[in-house]
């Protein structure tokens, strides 16, 4: 497999496949395609790519009901590549889990930029992290790995992120008792996705039992951002014997 990562490719045309392949291929990416989301999905439990290219127009399922699956049940980015363009769908795929959106008809250089600037948000293949940098956060009895995406609670219960909502999870974490901005949140990412931050951290609160009307540890600095109120330690991962 090419070490520039290996990219998934959802969609019902064989002919929009093939030209989305060979542009990839071309870059030294690994391609793997397939024309249904059950195609995806049984192929997904053998091998997660780094990114899934996923079209909403598809034979067996919505694609956004697709898109929901992915995110939760994978660390894979998403990438929707749809014919529907209009802002209130590039919001709700955004705000289903996908973390890009690119209209048809499109460019395929364009799409290989948005991979590679997806690939960088996602810190995949990238320089890899120094084994003394500690990866475990814990605050207000919570505890977050940063590198499995692990959210253990206070009573020991521990479930996965997305990869969307650690994301926002370690912006916050890395600058507690601070307001943190949108555009800081946004990164580099367009206004579409700077409409969904809120229903993400919604879902980021709710899963950290911070009551998403009233919340006390990921705090609404209205006109500024959010603040985690909460002290965080960080430490090593603990490997067992």
């Amino acid at each position: 497999m090419s070490n520039k990562g290996l990219i998934y490719i959802v969609d019902d045309e064989q002919d929009i496949c093939a030209l989305i392949a060979a542009e990839l291929n071309s870059f030294g990416f690994s391609t793997r395609t397939f024309h249904s989301a059950q195609q995806i999905l049984t192929a997904i439990k053998d091998s997660t790519p780094d990114i899934c290219v996923v079209d909403l127009g598809l034979p067996d399922m919505d694609g956004t009901a697709l898109v929901r699956q992915l995110s939760d049940t994978t660390d894979a980015g998403i990438l929707i590549l749809s014919g529907r363009g209009g802002l209130p769908d590039r919001i709700l795929g955004l705000e289903l889990g996908a973390d890009d959106y690119l209209t048809k008809p499109f460019e395929p250089r364009e799409l290989t930029a948005r991979i590679h600037s997806l690939l960088r948000r996602l810190n995949k293949h990238s320089e890899p992290v120094s084994q003394e940098a500690p990866t475990v956060a814990r605050f207000a009895n919570w505890q977050f790995n940063s590198a499995t995406l692990g959210l253990t609670s206070p009573d020991g219960s521990r479930e996965d992120l997305s990869t969307a909502e650690g994301r926002l999870l370690m912006t916050l974490l890395q600058a507690p008792q601070q307001i943190v901005s949108r555009e800081r949140l946004l990164g580099d990412q367009d206004i579409a996705y700077d409409r969904s931050i809120d229903s993400r951290m919604s879902r980021l609160r709710k899963k950290l039992g911070d009551d998403p009307k009233k919340p006390k540890l990921i705090k609404t600095v209205y006109g500024s951002g959010y603040m985690l109120a909460a002290d965080v330690h960080w430490q090593h991962e603990q490997h067992k014997a």
